[in-house]
């Protein structure tokens, strides 16, 4: 209020000398003095609001926000090694049993289509000529193995146990950008957008940021249309203004169904356990918008609005259980014919003893049937059958999900956050040997989780 009196007195102090002050204070004179004071107002009342910490968040909202980070870390981890394998029983046999634990990846990969996946962008290559995203932009030293004749080199070759993809790494670094930008989640989320777009670009051109083989379809035509720039941009703001000029391009274009994937969803958990104190409307809401500048496909907006709000009411104390069945009805997975669904061959797999590897056939055959490759429809209700199933039992969900097989990274990093997020729920934390077995990113998980908003 100092600063508005002074710029009143100096302002009167202008107006000239006469026998009638209030006529020489002229109308335009008052409207410049009157428009002054209301910007100052606003502007202090805007630092007052910037200024303001958000309420106390509840300790057990803190623990199930970093049980959801252990949890995807730890699922993702888990499942690397067989990755993609779609005959079950190719677990089995190249393993020495049923996963029980971290693995490094075998050399080869039974099943792997890696040197027919596109180098310059989506999809798969079959025999067209693009220009190198792999290579030259992104996964630096990558390049080899793509190109090989060698049909079974391993998505993940060279990784060791305990080790994470690229998707829940690009997370984790997410992550540790909204710590870094917007500890106490009080920033708009235009401005912590732009912090994120930039640090997505920073991490995934510099070499030696990670050490995986593969990435999924949406990194590579993301960077595909970035490299096309004529200056690609590398600031937060001009990223953003990129991605999103890009989404009305493709607003013209068929959806490309190879980024309708299940990977998406891995990168909206961060942000949801930033947006976790808001209603579960204005989390979503503000998840799909983070989605939209990596992903321009609307067809798949509706998932992560689920995903979103599923994951929020069980950060927030809602029953897994109840939740998985809200969204397993929704007309956006078929309704409650896939409700029904759901429940019917939990049903079929609780006819065997739990544990037992009859049981673990069930649940393979159910997942067969729901969807076990990455097309978001079928992967995400794949998920919640395992989440339901396992919604107080997190190191029986997790492992399940390896040794099914099939998208098991991406569906597990998603299941793993709703699963160790549940166990804080149920009274009980993730076990910490499955947080000490983590590989390169242990000391990152811990560091973030501790530093995170409280």
């Amino acid at each position: 209020m100092r600063l508005i009196n002074l710029i009143g007195a100096l302002l009167l102090k202008a107006v000239p000398s006469c026998d009638t002050p209030t006529k020489c204070f002229s109308s335009s004179i008052y409207r410049t003095y009157h428009t002054t004071s209301t910007r100052i107002n606003t502007h202090i009342s805007n630092i007052d609001r910037s200024m303001e910490k958000p309420p106390p968040i509840p300790d057990r909202l803190k623990r199930a926000k970093e049980e959801a980070m252990w949890g995807m870390h730890i699922a993702d981890a888990i499942a690397m090694p067989v990755h993609w394998y779609y005959n079950a029983d190719d677990i089995k046999w190249g393993y020495g049993g049923w996963l029980t634990g971290y693995n490094p990846p075998n050399k080869k990969h039974p099943t792997s289509i890696l040197t027919i996946s596109n180098f310059g962008g989506s999809g798969r290559a079959y025999g067209q000529k693009s220009q190198q995203v792999i290579g030259n932009i992104i996964l630096h030293d990558k390049l080899p193995f793509w190109t090989s004749r060698d049909r079974n080199i391993h998505y993940h070759q060279g990784m060791s146990a305990g080790d994470n993809t690229l998707n829940t790494l690009m997370a984790l670094q997410m992550l540790q950008t909204i710590i870094r930008v917007d500890k106490q989640a009080i920033k708009p989320d235009s401005l912590v957008r732009e912090a994120v777009l930039e640090d997505y670009v920073k991490f995934m051109t510099t070499p030696g940021t990670h050490n995986d083989t593969y990435c999924e379809s949406f990194h590579r035509s993301f960077f595909k249309d970035w490299m096309t720039e004529s200056k690609p941009p590398k600031l937060g703001a001009d990223i953003v203004k990129f991605a999103e000029t890009r989404l009305k391009n493709y607003q013209n274009k068929s959806e490309d169904s190879q980024l309708l994937a299940i990977g998406a969803l891995v990168l909206t958990i961060p942000w949801i356990i930033r947006t976790a104190h808001q209603s579960e409307t204005e989390c979503a809401n503000s998840t799909v918008e983070l989605i939209k500048l990596t992903h321009p496909t609307p067809s798949l907006y509706p998932f992560v609005d689920l995903y979103a709000r599923l994951l929020h009411g069980v950060l927030n104390g809602k029953d897994l259980r109840a939740g998985v069945l809200e969204v397993s009805d929704h007309s956006v997975l078929g309704g409650s014919q896939t409700r029904e669904e759901l429940l019917s061959l939990i049903g079929e797999a609780e006819r065997h003893p739990k544990g037992s590897e009859k049981r673990l056939r069930a649940y393979q055959n159910a997942l067969s049937d729901l969807g076990m490759a990455c097309y978001i429809e079928g992967a995400m209700t794949s998920m919640l059958f395992l989440a339901y199933e396992f919604s107080n039992d997190f190191e029986g969900g997790v492992l399940a999900n390896a040794n099914c097989g099939g998208e098991n990274c991406h569906r597990g990093g998603a299941l793993g956050a709703l699963l160790g997020a549940a166990s804080v729920q149920n009274g009980a934390d993730i076990p910490q040997k499955w947080k000490d077995g983590l590989g390169v990113a242990k000391s990152r998980v811990e560091t973030a989780v501790r530093d995170m908003n409280c």
